[in-house]
């Protein structure tokens, strides 16, 4: 990547922001193209670097896509409608904003002739199994099932298939990197605009348990906390995305993952004992709209052919979010009162 022109869609988000920021580390890059419309985040996570041009706005909007230079090397598509939840509140925004970026980019950037690699930002949860009990580690050539549980999941398998299309009829370089859950520094519960739901500022589960840890807030587990994911430090994710980026095959999928299966109540046992916190867990249902209740990827493929591997343990990866979480306390705080959620209850 050194010498290169790079466009990273979701630039300023929580995995896009610590993308760019291990490129810069590790790279000498000519130019990175960031563009955001800040749905889901914060200016707070734009780097500050001669190098980066950042472009506000949706990279469905002709008048951004416009302005893309021609000669890009690498794509990271990382931009999405953040959250099954907030999907299930308005799958009209969840299409606009995770189906019509896919589509509108892939289909502009399918003549760009100096392209090496379009890295598109998949959900492992879009193909796992959808049971609760014993699970399989998902793999890449697992059945899909055209039964799902949110828009989101649903518009994440779209990109795949658009993809998948650009790249069968227009040779479009295109790699998929299917995510599991990720959790680290830069994730900021509240970012960006309001998405119609409370999980507009609760977001993902780990920032969440910290949080309310860190406030001796009581921790709320469905399920019973029986439910298990895949739980991936951010850092391991940027790496993955850069070696499917250098070393992935075009057409493939590659799970970022850590193949190791957490159950929520040990997420939020271990939070509570590494935080010294005073709350308590309360055990609840399912809910009603998650059948994905047990799940985990098979990261082998992504060993053999990329070299990926996770390297942090999720005790270690608690440890250094919980710091960052303890340092960053009172500009998180300011960032989740700026919804009326907040000011609503008083």
């Amino acid at each position: 990547m050194n010498n290169s022109k790079i466009l990273i869609t979701g630039g300023v988000g929580f995995v896009g922001s610590n993308l760019v920021l291990e490129i810069l580390e590790k790279f000498n890059p000519k130019e990175i193209i960031i563009v955001d419309n800040l749905l889901s985040s914060e200016t707070i996570n734009l780097v500050d670097d001669p190098k980066i041009t950042f472009i506000l706005g949706s990279i469905s909007d002709d008048r951004v896509l416009i302005k893309l230079p021609i000669d890009i090397d690498y794509v990271f598509h990382l931009s999405c409608y953040h959250g099954n939840q907030s999907s299930i509140a308005n799958p009209l925004q969840d299409h606009e904003n995770n189906t019509l970026t896919s589509l509108k980019l892939f289909d502009w950037i399918k003549n760009f002739k100096s392209i090496k690699k379009v890295v598109y930002a998949a959900a492992g949860c879009a193909v796992a199994e959808k049971k609760y009990g014993v699970v399989n580690a998902t793999k890449e050539d697992a059945p899909i099932s055209l039964y799902h549980d949110s828009p989101y999941s649903i518009s994440k398998l779209i990109g795949e298939f658009y993809g998948n299309y650009y790249y069968k009829q227009y040779n479009l370089p295109f790699v998929k990197a299917r995510f599991q859950n990720i959790y680290g520094p830069r994730e900021y519960l509240g970012a960006g605009q309001w998405r119609g739901t409370v999980n507009t500022i609760w977001r993902n589960v780990t920032p969440t348990f910290i949080w309310k840890s860190l406030h001796n807030e009581d921790l709320f587990l469905d399920n019973q906390g029986e439910s298990s994911r895949d739980f991936i430090y951010v850092k391991d994710i940027v790496n993955g995305l850069i070696l499917c980026a250098l070393k992935g095959k075009e057409g493939e999928a590659y799970n970022l993952s850590s193949g190791v299966e957490t159950t929520i109540r040990e997420l939020a046992s271990s939070i509570l004992q590494i935080t010294k916190s005073k709350s308590k867990i309360i055990l609840g249902p399912k809910r009603d709209w998650d059948n994905s209740g047990n799940r985990f990827g098979d990261p082998s493929k992504s060993y053999n052919e990329l070299n990926f591997k996770a390297k942090f343990s999720i005790e270690d990866g608690l440890k250094k979010t919980i710091s960052w979480t303890y340092d960053k306390i009172e500009i998180i705080d300011k960032i989740m009162r700026k919804h009326n959620y907040f000011r609503n209850l008083g």
